[in-house]
């Protein structure tokens, strides 16, 4: 029987690779473990005793004088139909006459609003003539009385197949938006 050379090459690399493996693994000595703290986290107690809280409690007010990050202000009335008929009636806007600025707005309410209430405000935006969605009533439409409170609040909470826009646009942007749409109400109406 005559082996090649090339033959007999592949049995002794196949041998070698087969005793390495083999005389790598010893179950009595672990291997090496190169960055342990990728295998196993160190742990830490998350509420451990610590000087910073001497009443022993961890959540506690900010300092006094220190300002928030952002400009977050919680909204605290509910996401229901009595929350929406309190905020339809008694809901007003801070922002002063000075304070509006359409521009921001219409730029704001046609990113937004305009695809589905269009943008004069009529209930015509473009998924509602492709007939993507129905039922999009205009601003002026006697049946709906929408108010300053009542806008912002469907703004931030969403009302039937709207959703809601309040982590797309800040608190500010909101009443923009708000002021926005009572003026293509008024427009409308004339």
């Amino acid at each position: 029987m005559h082996i090649n050379m090339k033959t007999s090459l592949k049995y002794i690399v196949a041998l070698g690779l087969l005793v390495s493996f083999v005389s790598c693994k010893k179950d009595s000595r672990p291997n090496y473990q190169y960055m342990p703290n990728m295998y196993q986290s160190v742990g830490y107690e998350t509420y451990q005793e610590s000087d910073a809280f001497a009443t022993g409690v961890e959540a506690q007010l900010p300092a006094e004088g220190t300002i928030p990050r952002g400009d977050f202000m919680p909204y605290e009335i509910e996401n229901t139909n009595e929350g929406y008929e309190l905020a339809k009636a008694t809901l007003t806007s801070p922002l002063d006459s000075t304070q509006v600025d359409y521009e921001e707005g219409k730029v704001l309410y046609d990113i937004y609003c305009g695809i589905c209430h269009g943008t004069k405000g009529n209930g015509k935006g473009k998924l509602v003539d492709r007939e993507k969605i129905l039922g999009v009533p205009s601003y002026d439409d006697a049946g709906r009385a929408i108010t300053t409170g009542s806008i912002y609040h469907v703004i931030y909470y969403g009302k039937n197949t709207m959703g809601s826009y309040a982590n797309q646009l800040n608190e500010k942007e909101r009443w923009q938006v708000v002021a926005y749409v009572e003026k293509l109400k008024a427009d409308l109406e004339k």
